[in-house]
């Protein structure tokens, strides 16, 4: 070997050996963890719910632009540990769930700052302050079991809370039990293949 090659390969492994190990993120396995966000509540006319959500404006023009407070929940402290972040109707995940009109999802670090927001329901724009908050799963009073993904709102590997408000601004507010599972990877790859 020459002199030359023998320095470019002293080079190399001192460059590797500096190269900085990055642990990958903790893959969680086993079955589903489930949450309760909500719990059901009976259907009320709009105009019988006292407590509004004064931060939040809905983009409407036939009905009052800030909702009415329908339920509230709160998870405790998460990590996501590489798991999918689904919404059901009970704690098997073998139910759907259904709202009137919408839930606002905040997602909040350790401190209880809000790291970012999603809406799942039957409404248009949606506004907390200036901010746009953009909807998660399809536009509907109703969802099928899974349907709705929260992964992607969530942070990968720092901890997390699950903040769920139920509003609504029009007629009637009424919210079924939902529950947050956090599915392991090989579950959610079979859900994922289920609807193909």
């Amino acid at each position: 070997m020459t002199l030359r090659k023998l320095f470019l390969a002293a080079v190399a492994t001192s460059f590797l050996a500096c190269v900085k190990q990055v642990p990958a993120p903790p893959t969680r396995s086993g079955p589903p963890r489930p949450v309760q966000l909500l719990a059901d509540t009976p259907e009320r006319e709009t105009s019988q719910i006292q407590e509004k959500r004064e931060d939040v404006e809905i983009d409407t023009r036939d009905f009052e632009r800030t909702p009415r407070v329908v339920a509230k929940g709160e998870t405790p402290l998460l990590r996501l540990e590489g798991a999918r972040a689904r919404l059901y109707g009970d704690a098997a995940g073998k139910e759907g769930f259904s709202v009137d009109n919408l839930i606002l999802l905040e997602v909040l670090d350790e401190k209880g700052q809000v790291l970012n927001r999603g809406a799942v329901g039957f409404t248009d724009m949606v506004r907390v302050g200036k901010e746009q908050v953009d909807s998660v799963g399809p536009m509907s009073f109703t969802f099928e079991p899974g349907v709705v993904d929260l992964t992607p709102l969530l942070p990968e590997s720092a901890p997390f809370k699950l903040r769920a408000t139920a509003l609504d601004y029009s007629g009637v507010g009424r919210v079924s039990n939902v529950f947050l599972l956090l599915e392991s990877p090989s579950k959610g790859t079979e859900d994922d293949l289920r609807g193909q």
